[in-house]
């Protein structure tokens, strides 16, 4: 039996440029093609590892990695780019990013065609997010993303409150009074101006009864008392709290939920 001897594919990158790498795989991402957007860019920094074209295609593939779902990747490209580029134009933008894959981390397969509480998650990529952003605001307070950055924080902010408040009902579910009050505590001490607050003080008062200090209680229903005297307020919905994914609208279009 003969056998078949594989035949090489030609390399069609060969004799390409820096330029003819960065242009094609700019095309791929726009077509979000973004398979082959990170290939590209990946062999860009691979045969001309230096200069104008190798800089753009690292923040380039970040975004690639992201929007392919490759938050690691993102992170570890965003971060090079950042510890070799400190001073570049555009590391405002890779902070921004960095925010953005955090916010949006955690999302399981059922998570994206369920809507779900975004409270009850893991904060810990919530809170990564926060940094990440005020980080931004900090080093770069001039920046085009700097507004949208304080929106997403107004929204973090209010998830991860009611994460602690959806920790102290578990705690209230199972008794465990003081814990909750601790959890209460602070939801009141590190997340003012939440819709949360109001909710953490009733809760303290409840759970104050239980364990018969009456007098905190009290002073807890005082605090309430005086500063929502028409009751408490509904559950904010910033901007970013809930940003709806294409199945979640379908969703609600259907009325899946009622």
């Amino acid at each position: 039996m003969d056998l078949v001897t594989p035949i090489d594919t030609p390399d069609k990158t060969a004799n390409w440029s820096a330029a003819d790498f960065y242009d094609e795989a700019k095309k791929s991402l726009d077509d979000e093609n973004y398979i082959n957007a990170i290939e590209l860019y990946e062999g860009l920094e691979s045969r001309y590892p230096f200069g104008q074209y190798a800089q753009q295609a690292q923040i380039d593939l970040a975004f690639a990695y992201y929007k392919n779902d490759e938050p690691e990747s993102a992170i570890a490209t965003a971060n090079r780019f950042i510890r070799i580029h400190p001073r570049h134009k555009n590391v405002d933008y890779l902070y921004y990013l960095k925010g953005l894959i955090n916010f949006n981390r955690g999302i399981g397969f059922l998570e994206r065609y369920l809507p779900t509480d975004k409270s009850q998650r893991d904060p810990g990529a919530a809170i990564e997010s926060l940094d990440d952003f005020a980080t931004l605001i900090r080093r770069f307070p001039n920046s085009q993303y700097v507004a949208d950055s304080k929106q997403r924080i107004i929204a973090l902010k209010s998830n991860l409150a009611l994460h602690e408040l959806n920790v102290a009902n578990y705690y209230m579910k199972r008794k465990a009074y003081v814990a909750a009050i601790n959890r209460a505590k602070n939801i009141i001490e590190q997340y003012q101006n939440t819709t949360a607050v109001p909710r953490a003080l009733l809760l303290m008062v409840d759970a104050y009864q239980h364990i018969n200090m009456n007098d905190l209680a009290a002073d807890a229903q005082r605090v309430y008392d005086l500063n929502y005297p028409n009751g408490t307020p509904p559950l904010e919905n910033p901007k970013y709290a809930h940003e709806k994914t294409t199945s979640e609208k379908i969703w609600e279009f259907l009325e899946l939920d009622k």
